[in-house]
């Protein structure tokens, strides 16, 4: 039976133990000993870029924000679907699983980093929003916790408030899209979302090709069109 191998372990900001592992040509991340991706559950990730993006073939010089590089699988999908002269952020709040994809996970994605379209942002990428000013993105993709009422670092629930949400929209190109990952369903969410103007639609998805059911969800919001009234 093949060994269960510890590649490599860091510290986030509050003070978890976040982890990659290796077990029989599979890698696992970990934050607190609970497993939160691996490259045997995929299919998830891909689908977060998909949904968003597969719009951007046909824009010349697409500009997506990836929160949250993980495993590399939803930048992966990104750079398959957008053009040679796309620009896509991948913010990654900590620069060991930077240096993780690099070194133990090139053979994964980790060599996709190099492709010239790609810009790591280490930091949170509540900020980058925030600094990112109007209209900076065609989609956001956010991959930063198991769902907007679970997260893997407290300060996160500011994605999901309505200030939160506020940055977003200012962040999105006109008919630009924003796709949330969820580990399961949350009912108010999409009422959260449509209270801060954004039409939202909830897309099962499994995790897996074999797996029986959809157990995750993302969620694709893209910006309503105001009214009359709200432009006057």
């Amino acid at each position: 039976m093949k060994p269960f191998r510890n590649l490599a372990q860091t510290r986030t900001p509050d003070g978890s133990l976040f982890t990659l592992h290796e077990h029989d040509g599979d890698y696992f991340l970990k934050l607190n000993g609970r497993q939160l991706m691996s490259t045997t559950a995929t299919v998830s990730e891909l689908l977060l870029a998909q949904l968003p993006c597969a719009r951007l073939a046909g824009v010349p010089q697409a500009r997506v924000l990836i929160g949250g590089l993980g495993l590399g699988y939803s930048l992966q999908r990104v750079l398959a679907l957008v053009g040679p002269r796309a620009v896509v952020h991948v913010a990654e709040l900590l620069p060991e699983v930077v240096a993780w994809n690099r070194e133990y996970l090139h053979a994964v994605n980790g060599r996709l980093l190099d492709d010239p379209r790609v810009e790591i942002l280490v930091g949170d990428v509540f900020e980058i929003i925030r600094k990112a000013g109007k209209a900076a993105y065609d989609a956001i993709l956010l991959d930063v916790d198991n769902g907007p009422t679970s997260f893997v670092q407290p300060k996160n629930s500011r994605l999901y408030d309505r200030h939160g949400f506020g940055l977003i929209r200012r962040a999105l190109r006109p008919g630009g899209k924003v796709a949330f990952w969820s580990a399961c369903p949350e009912p108010g969410f999409i009422r959260n979302l449509g209270r801060a103007g954004f039409a939202t639609q909830a897309v099962p998805a499994k995790a897996h090709e074999r797996a029986k059911r959809e157990a995750h969800v993302i969620y694709l919001a893209t910006p309503a069109e105001k009214s009359a009234a709200e432009t006057k």
